[in-house]
């Protein structure tokens, strides 16, 4: 490895989001130290990208803060992607907010105490539970309703409170609903896209909910993997920092989109029940501001894409 190159510490970097992300840090000429206990993490893909001699792997959790600390040694830039999911957060709400707020803890206060140049936090849109109006700003009142949004929302918050103690430079990304190839069936917020995709391909139509109103705001990986590393470059720091595209495409026009993508002869089949009827869309104002950075790739030319890599 050459020594005059900067290395950014990842946690979770084995994940989905972190294995797009670490070649466009390589690219850009940073060294890179995955932390990642691989419950969820690609350990042959973290391997293949060690075989750069660009990346290291450190094989720990985020709840032990000896191991965040020391691991943390030499490096210049944090990105905190590692956290339970919003599933597991429900299910075992102890472990996740061990995971979520324990483990978001260690890697500020180790952040804090290594002088880094910069920390960037993958935080959620889920932090603003649902939203009064559209399109949502950081600005906004943040309502969280579940651990995982609860976990999010405390974990900014420890972040804004290393910045004022210790003066250590952060941005926080609220992702909006990340999708893209390569994502697990499992994913909550987009296992409908799986699902839909799974029974269009089979010749049977997507099921919806209701009339198919709610809304989410979909955005690329491959998008959110270019906003982490503005977010890590970006001259301004010390602001939460929403991700998406500021469009919100309902479950219908979702499951029309994806029947277009396919090519099938199907028709949606909407199941008559009552749903809360929640929507999503990001103001991507700041975004467009600080980092310079705006939405690439169409929600239709992303599916479509979905559906041809097979996922």
């Amino acid at each position: 490895m050459s020594d005059d190159k900067k290395t950014v510490f990842f946690t979770g970097g084995a994940g989905w989001i972190g294995l797009k992300t670490v070649p466009m840090l390589l690219d850009k000429g940073y060294k890179v130290r995955i932390f990642d206990n691989m419950f969820r993490g690609d350990r042959d893909a973290a391997n293949k990208l060690a075989e750069t001699g660009l990346v290291d792997i450190v094989d720990q959790d985020v709840r032990y803060g000896g191991a965040v600390h020391n691991a943390m040694k030499g490096c210049s830039f944090v990105i905190h992607a590692a956290a339970d999911s919003v599933n597991r957060s429900q299910a075992a709400p102890y472990e996740s907010m061990d995971i979520n707020v324990v483990g978001s803890h260690n890697v500020f206060a180790a952040a804090a105490d290594h002088g880094v140049e910069r920390v960037v936090f993958c935080s959620s849109a889920s932090v603003y539970g649902d939203p009064e109006k559209l399109p949502m700003h950081e600005d906004d009142t943040l309502r969280p309703i579940t651990p995982y949004c609860i976990t999010k929302r405390s974990s900014e918050d420890i972040l804004a409170y290393y910045g004022r103690r210790s003066g250590l430079s952060w941005n926080a990304l609220r992702f909006f609903n990340v999708y893209g190839p390569g994502q697990k069936l499992t994913a909550y917020y987009t296992s409908v896209i799986n699902h839909f995709v799974a029974r269009i391909k089979n010749g049977e139509s997507p099921i919806i909910d209701g009339k198919g109103e709610q809304s989410m705001d979909f955005i690329h990986v491959h998008d959110v993997a270019r906003g982490i590393v503005a977010a890590m470059e970006s001259e301004q720091d010390k602001l939460a920092i929403n991700l998406g595209t500021g469009i919100d495409t309902t479950v219908a026009d979702l499951a029309h989109i994806l029947i277009k993508a396919v090519g099938a002869d199907v028709e949606p089949i909407f199941n008559p029940r009552d749903v809360i009827v929640s929507r999503r869309a990001a103001d991507i104002t700041r975004a467009k501001e600080v980092l310079n950075w705006e939405p690439t790739i169409k929600v239709e030319d992303g599916m479509t894409e979905l559906i041809l890599s097979g996922n």
